[in-house]
């Protein structure tokens, strides 16, 4: 029989969710490297360059991959005979941990936790409650998986109910297409199948959380069915060309981890979630003798990439940009731009349109008169850092505001992460606006960009306030150009076709 600490439980939880916060898994690592080194896709190839650098700098600088540092999940197995020196539950232990490693001055993470979600959905402020899985199993030790998962790749989760004679590959390659590139490929999914609803999204939640061994399995002679069906998605789906950040390209997933469950006759249920690029779990057990010892990775595994762009990308001024000057800019360029953006998220965009729609005057400062707004979120700054990490968020979640923002504001540009919807993209084209992508995963590199950085308006709306950036060097990519052409609509088709080994005429 073992005795669990209260402080040591506490501290481990703690540890752990700071761990992998700044440290990619080592599997996540290889793979990535792998996969770089393989990529033909010149977009893609500078996706995960970037992703890859960042991953390092976060190492070395203990900061967060991505600012989105997650809604912490708790996998919990516990042993029939542990006993517990605590006076809180077990579940009031994890959260304190939590709340500890959120709040940690030397490296806070970014609270994105809101309670009453149906209603005012007021930020709990340090990320508590976690979501914890618990089972009781024998055995006198407890093992624990920590993961956060960001927005991003959470909202990407599907689920469905096949008919019991159903492909699954079938479905799998029907449904990712339509997740976008919001869950930031390249990552690996997760699928769960059997049960009943709820266990099918527990197992696929679970399955992601397994080391990437999809090479070792490759060389494998004899199979299980469930390895041939890892094996079958994971070549299926790498066909779509969808790429890194849906830009087109060879990688789109690194692995695919399946878990299953007796399920009805009648019913199978299959569900699919994604771990992005900013993968971040940790496996540790306790058995009572010891705190929790996490290994540092040797910074040896990760590859020496000098630049995340091309060398001839387009230098760009936003201060003295004109829609004539946007105009000529292509889909799949490489823009380094420099100069002030103003940043806004769902929150802000509500408040600004809101305001308009009264007749009253934007908050002093807000003038987006031939400007660009970064859909950004950042953690807060440590030390001698102007902003914290401060990569990009999911665009399409803006794309209700776009045609009011860009009529009414003067607004010629808008830089985000992954693909925009039609009407997004009508809008813009209707304005003769622009819309770019930085690299979802690689928050801390872009955030080396920001020369400085202040909140001009909405400050008690803590990360969805607008700040203003002023910028030098920040790698982007044309997404949707002045025309509306958008390079997640021709990139995966050019890709696809590449893969199919039908002749393109052009990337």
């Amino acid at each position: 029989m073992s005795t669990i600490d209260q402080d040591t439980f506490i501290n481990s939880i703690r540890e752990g969710f700071q761990y992998i916060s700044y440290f990619h898994p080592p599997d996540f690592i290889h793979a990535l490297t792998e996969a770089y080194q393989r990529e033909e896709s010149p977009a893609a190839k500078t996706a995960m360059a970037q992703i890859l650098i960042n991953s390092r700098m976060c190492a070395l600088g203990h900061r967060p991959i991505c600012q989105d540092t997650g809604i912490a999940v708790v996998f919990l197995d516990i042993g029939m005979d542990v006993r517990w020196n605590a006076t809180i539950s077990i579940e009031d232990m994890v959260n304190e941990g939590v709340r500890q490693a959120y709040t940690d001055p030397d490296n806070p993470l970014r609270a994105s936790v809101m309670s009453n979600p149906a209603g005012n959905r007021k930020n709990t402020g340090d990320n508590t409650p976690a979501v914890i899985h618990m089972n009781v199993v024998p055995g006198n030790k407890v093992d624990i998986i920590l993961a956060a998962k960001g927005g991003g790749s959470e909202n990407k989760a599907r689920f469905t109910i096949l008919n019991p004679s159903d492909d699954i590959v079938e479905w799998v390659v029907n449904t990712v297409p339509g997740m976008g590139a919001g869950w930031c490929p390249p990552g690996i999914l997760g699928v769960g199948i059997g049960g009943t609803p709820e266990k099918a999204m527990l197992l696929a939640k679970r399955a992601m959380m397994q080391p990437i061994d999809i090479h070792r399995l490759q060389q494998k002679k004899s199979r299980t069915t469930i390895e041939t069906l890892r094996l079958d998605i994971y070549n299926a789906v790498n066909q779509l060309g969808i790429g890194a950040q849906g830009l087109g390209g060879l990688t789109t997933v690194l692995d695919v981890k399946v878990m299953d469950y007796p399920t009805h006759a009648a019913s199978k249920p299959v569900a699919m979630i994604p771990n992005c690029a900013a993968t971040r779990h940790i496996h540790f057990t306790l058995d009572g003798s010891a705190p929790v010892n996490l290994p540092v990775p040797d910074l040896a595994q990760w590859p020496e990439i000098e630049e995340g762009f091309d060398s001839s990308a387009r230098k760009v001024n936003l201060d003295i940009l004109s829609k004539s000057d946007i105009a000529k800019w292509k889909p799949g360029e490489t823009l380094l731009i420099s100069g002030k953006i103003l940043t806004g998220r769902d929150a802000a965009h509500k408040r600004i349109l809101d305001l308009l729609e009264k007749g009253q005057r934007l908050p002093k400062g807000v003038d987006f008169t031939n400007r660009f707004i970064y859909y950004v979120g950042p953690v807060d700054a440590v030390r001698d850092e102007v902003v914290g990490p401060a990569g990009p968020t999911t665009a399409t979640r803006m794309d209700k505001f776009t045609e009011k923002m860009l009529a009414k504001t003067g607004l010629i540009g808008m830089i985000g992460k992954a693909e925009r919807g039609p009407a997004a993209i009508e809008s813009i084209r209707k304005h003769g606006a622009v819309y770019l992508i930085a690299t979802g995963g690689a928050a801390y590199l872009v955030s080396k960009s920001i020369r400085s950085a202040k909140t001009i308006a909405f400050e008690e709306m803590g990360m969805e306030a607008i700040y203003e950036f002023e910028v030098e060097n920040m790698p982007v990519t044309v997404a949707v150009d002045s025309k509306g052409e958008s390079v997640h609509s021709t990139g995966p088709a050019h890709w696809r076709q590449h893969i199919a080994g039908i002749p393109v005429t052009q990337a």
